[in-house]
């Protein structure tokens, strides 16, 4: 591809129209979340060097362009699931250059991403998970914020971003219901169980307002503004710690837990398809993954013959 050969200045700059015009595509019209259009973002930009270093414009993007990126991002050390993500980038948006009749062919068609092992999450026992709870000093306001964000995390199944963004009319005390804004700003109800109600009351009566609110979030640092998803992770990484537990343990592990221990106790997909805020069914079956593995890691521990 002559493209890819001249030396002639390069003619992609590292922002273009046509992806300036996809990431406004993602914000209004399907209205994703500002953390998965910055990651886009980043993913395009990249693509967008890469171009430009090899005085490639983008409207001349064909399939050995992208071969040569592949292997420009293998060389990086890319893993096959961060190549996929790159790749998903590209995809949707050429696919949105496609509809909006901006480009000629889609070059990224009959490309294959790369397949990716099944992974199983970081799932926390039942004495894990309360081990962790009991670690925050409740005679503090910062720990008894801390209890709350982790009784929230576990009760309700939320994302960290949807546990930052909430606000005090999000929870109802009268019937223990919290209204979650997740992604692309879809809304569920979650019901929590009446300690973690009693937590979140406790907290924006008695504790909350020591914080001196300056956003209206319900949960506050020490100047009264909203906690970052970093804070969050900052704070569990401590509770971990205390509670001597030697698991890899995020955010997220308190979701991956909930739905887990919901299915554990019986519930059926589809309820906690609803409650996770999962669009496809798809999603939530990763968690009978889950469980088959457990079961199977208890049957080769335990059973007389496995131990032969």
């Amino acid at each position: 591809m002559k493209a890819l050969l001249t030396d002639t200045p390069p003619v992609v700059q590292p922002s273009h129209p046509l992806v300036d015009n996809y990431l406004q595509h993602l914000l209004v019209t399907r209205g994703l979340a500002e953390n998965t259009i910055a990651s886009y973002s980043t993913d395009l930009q990249g693509f967008l060097l890469f171009l430009e270093e090899k005085r490639c414009p983008l409207e001349s993007v064909n399939d050995q362009s992208l071969f040569l990126y592949i292997m420009h991002l293998r060389r990086r050390g890319l893993n096959s699931r961060s190549l996929a993500r790159h790749l998903s980038a590209l995809r949707g948006f050429f696919a949105h250059c496609m509809e909006e009749g901006d480009l000629g062919e889609n070059p990224v068609q009959y490309l294959e991403s790369p397949k990716l092992p099944k992974t199983l999450p970081d799932v926390l026992s039942q004495d894990e998970m309360a081990a962790i709870l009991a670690q925050p000093d409740l005679r503090t306001k910062l720990g008894f914020r801390d209890r709350t964000m982790l009784e929230l995390l576990y009760a309700a199944g939320m994302r960290v971003s949807e546990l930052i963004a909430m606000t005090p009319v999000d929870f109802d005390s009268q019937t223990g219901l919290i209204r979650i804004f997740g992604k692309g700003a879809k809304e569920r109800i979650v019901p929590v169980h009446s300690s973690a109600a009693g937590f979140v009351e406790a907290y924006l009566r008695d504790w909350r307002p020591a914080f001196s609110p300056v956003q209206n979030n319900v949960f506050l640092n020490r100047s009264g503004k909203g906690l970052t998803r970093q804070a969050v992770w900052k704070a569990i990484q401590r509770y971990v710690l205390q509670a001597n537990i030697r698991k890899n343990v995020s955010p997220h592990s308190f979701r991956h837990s909930f739905a887990t221990h919901l299915l554990d106790g019986g519930a059926d997909l589809r309820t906690v398809q609803l409650l996770l805020g999962h669009a496809d069914i798809a999603a939530t079956e990763i968690y009978t993954h889950v469980q088959a593995e457990r079961l199977r890691q208890i049957h080769q521990q335990y059973h007389p013959r496995s131990r032969m």
